[in-house]
């Protein structure tokens, strides 16, 4: 049976760990043998939406772009990975709506604890005014209402936040073989 493909959109502040969730998500189901493609929001951005700004206007034109491709490869039976900040819900669901097969992580970090973990120094390049717009300090971020899978990695190590994903995923393509299954012997 062909492989479901479905979009799995990590979403949370800079630094909560959307992209490590996200890669070792990725080896996991590649270990499976599955149709995987990553679409990481900063080499996206040095790629696909390079020229746009910070401001909302640019932020959710990089979403909308983001989610374009993401439709595509999951309409074409691919597992879609997702890893961008996308602070404004508004914009997660017009893509969620889209998209149709999607799951939405919430990394669910606290501030505080995604500016200790700074590799990039862009927190306190925020805090001092050097970087503009920034989500969290002066740019909000809007937390998802009810994301399918919340991961809380201040509290859980991360084989519990991929565990978590997996089971998710595992379920959206049970319920689409379930469906395939109807359709094919009403056909």
């Amino acid at each position: 049976m062909q492989q479901s493909g479905v979009t799995v959109w990590f979403t949370g502040l800079s630094g909560a760990g959307k992209t490590t969730i996200c890669r070792d998500v990725e080896q996991k189901l590649l270990e499976q043998g599955d149709k995987v493609e990553v679409l990481d929001g900063d080499i996206v951005r040095q790629n696909l939406t390079k020229g746009l700004s910070f401001s909302k206007k640019d932020r959710d034109e990089n979403i909308r772009r983001i989610g374009f491709v993401a439709q595509l490869l999951t309409r074409n039976g691919v597992i879609v990975l997702v890893a961008a900040i996308s602070p404004y819900r508004d914009i997660r669901n017009e893509v969620r709506q889209k998209i149709g097969n999607f799951i939405e992580v919430y990394v669910n970090t606290p501030l505080d604890v995604c500016e200790q973990r700074d590799v990039k120094g862009l927190y306190k390049k925020a805090r001092s005014g050097e970087i503009k717009n920034f989500t969290g300090v002066n740019d909000p971020y809007e937390p998802p209402i009810d994301p399918e899978v919340e991961c809380k990695t201040d509290h859980e190590n991360l084989d519990e936040s991929v565990s978590k994903v997996l089971k998710a995923i595992l379920e959206v393509r049970n319920n689409y073989r379930r469906a395939k299954i109807i359709v094919n012997n009403h056909a």
